[in-house]
């Protein structure tokens, strides 16, 4: 069975693969979600395609990125990653 990880839980497992998140990034990430008022998944999906996209964390991307998707209703990885593609973030 799939367990949706929180935030603070997926950020951890990301530290654990060797990403590094400095306070600043921790603070955009957490900034963008009361912002937004996204679900941790969604969260997830924009730090995962912000990762992706920019090989690094770039907060304001990340933030604009979030506000994109909740605004598109986005609520699946799959619907998440084809919106990536057809925006040009990912190939």
């Amino acid at each position: 069975m799939f367990v949706e990880k929180t935030v603070e839980e997926y950020v951890c497992f990301l530290e654990e693969k060797g990403f590094t998140f400095g306070e600043d990034a921790i603070g955009f990430i957490y900034f963008g979600q009361r912002y937004t008022k996204a679900s941790d998944f969604l969260v997830n999906i924009a730090i995962e395609l912000t990762l992706k996209a920019q090989k690094n964390f770039d907060g304001s991307f990340y933030i604009s990125l979030l506000e994109t998707m909740k605004r598109n209703k986005i609520a699946s990885r799959s619907k998440a990653e084809r919106f990536a593609r057809e925006q040009g973030l990912l190939n």
